[in-house]
């Protein structure tokens, strides 16, 4: 029978990808597997207890202050002896982590196919978002198939002279699993029931839904950023609910210059269902996240990217995101805007997402399959 080989370790790569091992366990003449690194160990296990995935493999990776090259070094050791024994028919890696680079490289030396999941992605600034632009263009010269979430990202990919044949637009799983988990939670309120607190301590006040965590932004980004919501927070009319990421690059300067601020609740980062809740009650969304690009505007809520650059410019050309960058005072201008301006706000609060239907898993699934039969 043959086999595929489903490989992330972070709870973004979980998120993007237990719709597609759903989709793929469906059809009974393929197996599918389960290969997770445990990059993000606490964060991963989350969403795979959310989603009822169970691995195959758990390599268990992750190690405090862990360099990026002992960290590829572990990878592409670790998955490869699982290759090795496991003997997979195509391996299936989503975006541009160092597990996704790891696990195609790994992959590509055993000349095994790889299909590559949220394809296409580019900002052209190897700096920006870093790792993440160079890892997801090693995937791209290696993958046979490249599941691009829309147009733009499919005509990146052609313009790198990647053959059209191999190259199909699907949509984002990440909707398919947004869609998901907010059916779960219309059923079973519960389980997002963790922000009622804030809720309630925040009533009357427009909540701003904050994310900070990228690499890039270390240093002087997070301290500007720090300076910025300490400005925001101010206002008697908001409340920012900040899950604050696991990383002290972060937590040491959010820690420090936001602990005492009554309008901030400065939290523990959120399993998925709780996240997919904070989207839903935000006014606005401030973050320097990809995701949260494609989430935020299938529930209408603008996002303002504290980034310079993106690999997902249709959120800014359909008008639901912004780049604003990492300047205090930009930072504070932009939400203000939002905040006062009801016609600024409504421009961007449009329900529509260029990211896709909630029905990319069981094209790329579908796809799988038909490329398995057609080498049968």
């Amino acid at each position: 029978m043959h086999k595929n080989m489903v490989i992330f370790g972070t709870r973004p790569e979980a998120i993007k990808l237990f719709p597609v091992v759903n989709a793929l366990t469906a059809y009974s003449n393929m197996h599918t597997e389960v290969l997770v690194s445990a990059q993000h160990r606490q964060m991963l296990d989350q969403v795979l207890a959310i989603s009822g995935i169970v691995p195959d493999y758990d390599l268990d990776l992750m190690r405090p202050g862990q360099s990026l090259d002992a960290l590829t070094a572990r990878l592409l050791e670790a998955i490869g002896r699982v290759l090795d024994s496991a003997k997979p028919d195509r391996v299936i890696v989503q975006g541009d982590t160092a597990t996704a680079m790891a696990g195609a490289l790994a992959a590509y030396y055993r000349q095994i196919p790889v299909s590559h999941v949220e394809a296409g992605l580019r900002s052209n600034n190897i700096r920006q978002p870093w790792p993440e632009e160079v890892n997801r263009k090693i995937i791209g010269s290696i993958a046979d198939q490249h599941f691009a979430p829309t147009a733009v990202s499919a005509a990146a990919l052609t313009a790198e002279a990647v053959s059209p044949e191999n190259i199909f637009v699907t949509g984002n799983t990440g909707v398919d699993a947004l869609h998901w988990v907010t059916d779960r939670i219309a059923q079973n309120p519960a389980l997002a029931a963790n922000l009622a607190p804030y809720e309630e301590r925040f009533r009357g006040r427009k909540i701003i839904g904050i994310t900070a965590h990228r690499r890039e932004n270390f240093g002087d980004g997070m301290d500007n950023i720090a300076a910025a919501i300490q400005a925001i927070a101010a206002r008697d009319d908001v409340a920012c609910i900040f899950p604050v990421h696991m990383n002290p690059n972060v937590r040491a300067v959010m820690n420090a210059a936001l602990d005492d601020l009554p309008n901030v609740a400065m939290i523990e980062p959120l399993d998925y269902p709780n996240f997919a809740r904070l989207l839903s009650i935000s006014h606005i969304m401030l973050t320097d996240s990809g995701g949260v690009q494609e989430e935020a505007p299938a529930l209408g809520k603008p996002v303002l990217v504290m980034r310079d650059t993106t690999e997902r410019p249709e959120g800014v050309t359909a008008g639901t995101a912004k780049l604003i960058g990492t300047d205090k005072d930009r930072i504070i201008a932009e939400i203000f805007t939002l905040l006062d301006d009801d016609a600024a706000y409504s421009a961007m609060a449009r329900m529509h997402n260029p990211f896709g239907d909630g029905h990319a898993s069981q094209r790329i699934a579908e796809i799988i399959d038909h490329a398995r039969r057609r080498e049968a």
